[in-house]
């Protein structure tokens, strides 16, 4: 893996780079950490709670966590080979040291409570560490304060209760309600540790410094046991398994749900509105998901968060809804902490109001997963072979309504990429009858309404001045969402198909595979890094492998040339190189793996 390298990495107004976070986690929570060795954000003790480091969203007021050289110094990161466990080298002028990072977990899962460990490894000569500790206080919603107990001083943040725990070489310089700071000299050979415990709601465990120090090895071998027991064997295996590991992250343990991405509010844009809050579970990006899961081999991953989204949605009286949260609850609707906003991209948004849109292309997300799960050697059982059918009779009888789309538009209309995922609901659940996994009972209505649209997208949705199915009926604009659309083209019209993609490359990636999501929208975003992937598949698998693998190529050399350690956000601006969005993004990754799948088919 690249490892990625600064000289004092910069920051700008109190900023790093979205691209320059790495991520840990546990199997609830992810943290991110900048190069100069501060986590800017983490959400304890769950992805959707309440930040307690959230200084990427206010330079200024936010609370963060850092262990930095005092003086110069060169950086380089790399994961440990086949794990989520970080290191970080600190190269001074008067030596090294290595910082190993980790929220830890065990071989029984997660941890009860959260714990994030930070070992300092001195590799020559010394180099004198600061140790700065600041709790976020949630915009103003919580001051923090701290308690004195045998145990050693506690920091209550609002309903958490924290505790700093230090090596015995780490002289603590100042300690108050609102800060903690402190010094470390890294000598070489020598080993010292800081760590972070915290607990909500509940007691909080202590344990000793050398078991919080046991358990990062513990965390990296189970980290390397999960991904040594996949079982892909395809063309670009190490891009694969990082991806995997990233998806990993995304996956709450607790229940089984897949959230999107693990932060809110990073910008799309620097300085505009789109920053949107992706900690719940998305309908969509969780098929995804589970898609990829499948195809690198991880069993359970599938099971668990299949199971959690069949359940949710009869939770819900079979009404299938955007998103969740990742308890299966009613996503939040959209709140604005007075926090300044990454860069001063306004506003930041807890909650999300995507949960009452209707998006029609879910129902074939939906029934994507089962054919997958099917075709792997699985078993349906009758409730959710009964939800899957109910399903399909639902798009049966909507498809011609507007929607707002896979991009989740305000502007209602009938989207091309909508009214095609309808027609592969259908053919798919008409598939799974045939087979046996289905009720046969309404095939005959399924295949005549599949053909019905098929008949209206032939005649609505396509652009004999594009040459390209459009982005939505009546329109000449293009989406790439169309690349996702492959398996239309297959069984319907190889050639219009094959046209749409070269549009696509054309107008929205301007002869480059990095594309925009759709026509006009590079005036406010950067290139949506999984629509390049969506194209790399689609050409797959319509046949044209050698122009599939060259783009594919290109991608990964724009994208990974860049100091990232593949902890992908969500776009990336072409013409700064700099990075945009949420992170790590499960679609960038997801979309990564079904590209590799499909160029080793």
């Amino acid at each position: 893996m690249k490892n990625e390298s600064y000289t004092h990495p910069p920051r700008h107004d109190g900023y790093a780079g979205l691209g320059d976070y790495a991520a840990i986690g546990d199997g609830r929570s992810v943290a991110l950490i900048a190069p100069d060795g501060a986590i800017d954000w983490w959400c304890a003790p769950n992805m959707d709670s309440p930040p307690l480091f959230d200084r990427i969203l206010d330079a200024a007021s936010g609370g963060f966590f850092q262990i930095e050289p005092t003086g110069d110094y060169r950086v380089e990161r790399r994961y440990r080979e086949n794990s989520n466990v970080l290191e970080t080298c600190y190269q001074t002028a008067s030596g090294s040291v290595r910082l190993t990072e980790s929220l830890n977990s065990n071989y029984a899962g997660r941890l009860p409570w959260c714990e994030l460990a930070r070992r300092i490894e001195g590799i020559a000569g010394e180099v004198e560490l600061r140790v700065i500790f600041v709790p976020g206080t949630a915009a103003c919603t919580r001051s923090p304060w701290i308690q004195n107990t045998d145990k050693g001083q506690v920091i209550h943040i609002g309903d958490l209760m924290a505790m700093l725990r230090t090596s015995d070489d780490v002289s603590l310089t100042h300690f108050d309600d609102h800060a903690i700071e402190g010094t470390l000299i890294a000598r070489e050979g020598v080993r010292s540790l800081v760590a972070l415990l915290v607990s909500h709601k509940e007691p909080l465990a202590v344990p000793s410094l050398e078991k919080i120090d046991g358990h990062i090895d513990i965390s990296d071998h189970v980290w390397r046991l999960w991904c040594e027991s996949l079982t892909y064997e395809g063309v670009f295996p190490e891009h694969v398994k990082r991806s995997a590991l990233a998806l990993k992250f995304l996956l709450y343990s607790p229940t089984g749900a897949l959230a999107a991405a693990p932060t809110t509010s990073l910008p799309e844009g620097i300085g505009g509105e789109k920053n949107y809050d992706y900690r719940y579970a998305w309908t969509r990006d969780a098929c995804m998901i589970i898609r990829a899961f499948t195809v690198i081999g991880a069993l359970e991953e599938c099971k668990a968060a299949f199971s959690w989204l069949t359940n949710t949605i009869l939770r819900h009286d079979g009404k299938v809804r955007v998103c969740y949260t990742l308890d299966g609850g009613i996503v939040p609707a959209e709140s604005y902490p007075p926090l300044s906003g990454y860069k001063n991209s306004q506003p930041v948004r807890i909650g999300n109001n995507a949960r009452d849109q209707q998006q029609l292309s879910m129902y074939g997300d939906l029934l994507a997963t089962a054919l997958l799960f099917v075709r792997a050697g699985h078993i349906l059982d009758v409730t959710t072979a009964r939800l899957l059918a109910a399903l399909a009779n639902t798009c049966a009888d909507i498809w011609k309504q507007e929607d707002s789309g896979i991009w989740e538009l305000h502007d209602l209309q009938h989207y091309t990429h909508s009214k095609i995922t309808c027609w592969i609901t259908l053919d798919i659940a008409a598939h799974l009858a045939r087979e046996g996994h289905l009720e046969a009972t309404w095939v005959a209505r399924w295949d005549r309404e599949k053909a019905r649209i098929q008949a209206w997208v032939e005649a609505h949705c396509w652009s004999e001045k594009k040459q390209a199915y459009t982005f939505y009926a009546g329109s000449d604009r293009l989406d790439a969402s169309l690349c996702l659309a492959w398996h239309y083209g297959k069984h319907c019209n190889v050639q219009r198909m094959r046209s749409t993609l070269n549009a696509i490359m054309d107008e929205l990636g301007h002869g480059e595979p990095m594309l925009y999501r759709y026509s006009g929208v590079e005036q406010e975003e950067s290139t949506f890094v999984a629509c390049s992937f969506w194209l790399v598949e689609a050409l797959a698998e319509m046949g044209d492998k050698t122009r599939a693998r060259r783009y594919m190529d290109t991608i990964l050399k724009t994208l990974c040339d860049k100091g990232n350690v593949e902890t992908f956000n969500e776009m990336f601006d072409v013409r700064s190189g700099e990075w945009r969005g949420n992170v790590p993004q499960g679609l960038s990754h997801l979309a990564l793996i079904c590209a590799a799948d499909a160029l080793s088919k």
